[in-house]
């Protein structure tokens, strides 16, 4: 298949096509659909319109205006280039399928009555559909709401880009009125609709004012999955993001959220030097502990480097429960149920890396084994420390009597390797 995106180099054309590309180099394997060549056409290329409408087997049709420095040029550039573009496929009597990007505006409705933009997207709208009825090719019409996500231009027609914008580069932003709700539609849930055109798997709707319904018979497509959320609503969520590498907290992000999609979007803005930042290290002689990671909901993330012959730990908790991944080094974890001589133990190493539960109740160290590399654990804990209810406590990891203490083991190894050298040396001295 030989596809053409008009409209290449804008957000959304951007997007599709870095998609596309990956299916035709195989790096995406989960498309039902063989693509050969994607012609990018933009402003610039007119002289290659002709060839690419004669080769082409789909066309997205993204190209438009925005932002003229005249209302005319809506006309101009809107329907009068999808004009240009359909006489180029008849004159090659290709009847290809083409897909129209349109917007909610064209409804001329509302806040969008009297919109010039509106207007322009209307016109285009029934062209394509003459189009389909003359010459027999199938459309997709699709009128998209607000558009966000990543390569969006900020300051441009998106409040979304301009907000994320500003806030990952500490600049200020106004909200007039933050009851302001709006329809939001991001980009990958775009694009995977576009890429279900090419499978036969379009959706398709009628319009109930501005709202799409989903309807398989209807004149219009759209992309099901969107979000009506209010200006307040996106800044809220943008302070928490903002504020994320002071707290480590993460705030809770649903899968198929707008915050998860939001949060995407605010990270896609982030300059180089917000894409770093310190973490707080607690050192001591034994090593160090730093906190990684907060949730709201799910715990946090520490991780923790003992160098060799320490031990660490030596406390238990009485609800709190945590998970011990030894990363790199060779170590021993100990558990003993508080009350009684009852003792677990497992001998971890970065060399099979496993997942160890601190059990409620039971007092818990972690000895690093070597003589000289440092031992480093990940560790995950079902709540995050709370200073004011901390649920941890102390306890010294008492031995059991038939049991010998790691260090005393060493000990008495080196002392008998010391007396079998004096008696071999003796030995020797003895016969000479």
């Amino acid at each position: 298949m030989k596809i053409l995106v008009t409209g290449a180099k804008g957000f959304v054309g951007q997007n599709l096509v870095a998609s596309l590309m990956n299916i035709k180099e195989n790096k995406d394997r989960t498309r039902d659909v063989v693509i050969d060549e994607i012609y990018q056409y933009d402003l610039g290329d007119e002289d290659k319109l002709d060839e690419y409408c004669k080769e082409c087997d789909f066309v997205f049709n993204l190209a438009g205006v925005n932002r003229p420095k005249d209302q005319s040029e809506f006309m101009e550039g809107n329907f009068g280039f999808a004009s240009t573009l359909l006489d180029t496929l008849k004159k090659y009597d290709n009847k290809c399928g083409v897909m129209l990007s349109s917007s909610i505006q064209a409804t001329l409705l509302g806040r969008y009555a009297g919109s010039d933009y509106g207007k322009s997207k209307l016109a285009g709208e029934e062209l394509f559909f003459d189009y389909a009825r003359d010459n027999g090719s199938q459309v997709y019409v699709y009128r998209f709401p607000n558009l966000f996500g990543k390569w969006c231009r900020p300051n441009y027609n998106s409040a979304v880009a301009t907000f994320c914008y500003n806030y990952a580069h500490d600049l200020d932003i106004t909200v007039n009125d933050a009851s302001v709700e709006l329809e939001l539609l991001y980009i990958d849930d775009l694009v995977n609709e576009m890429l279900d055109i090419l499978e036969g798997k379009e959706h398709h709707c009628t319009f109930d004012g501005v709202d799409a319904i989903g309807c398989k018979d209807g004149k219009y497509c759209y992309v099901p999955t969107t979000y009506k959320v209010t200006l307040g609503k996106i800044v809220e969520l943008l302070d928490l993001f903002k504020d994320q590498p002071h707290s480590l907290v993460m705030p809770e992000i649903p899968e198929g959220s707008f915050a998860k999609k939001l949060y995407s979007t605010y990270l896609s803005y982030l300059p180089k030097e917000k894409a770093i930042f310190p973490l707080k290290m607690n050192i001591d002689d034994r090593g160090s502990f730093t906190e990684l990671l907060k949730t709201e909901n799910c715990g946090q993330f520490s991780v923790n480097i003992s160098k060799p012959g320490i031990t660490k730990g030596q406390h238990w908790h009485h609800s709190k429960w945590e998970f011990f991944i030894v990363v790199s080094g060779h170590g021993l974890i100990q558990e003993r149920k508080i009350g009684s001589d009852e003792v677990i133990e497992f001998e971890v190493s970065g060399d099979k890396i496993e997942a160890i539960h601190m059990l409620p109740g039971y007092t818990h160290n972690i000895i690093n084994l070597s003589d000289t590399d440092n031992l480093v654990t990940v560790m995950w804990a079902n709540e995050s420390f709370d200073p004011n209810h901390p649920d941890t406590f102390f306890e010294k990891f008492k031995f059991l009597k038939e049991k010998i203490n790691i260090l005393s083991y060493i000990i008495m190894k080196g002392v008998i390797l010391l007396i079998i050298t004096l008696f071999i040396i003796e030995r020797k001295m003895i016969k000479c």
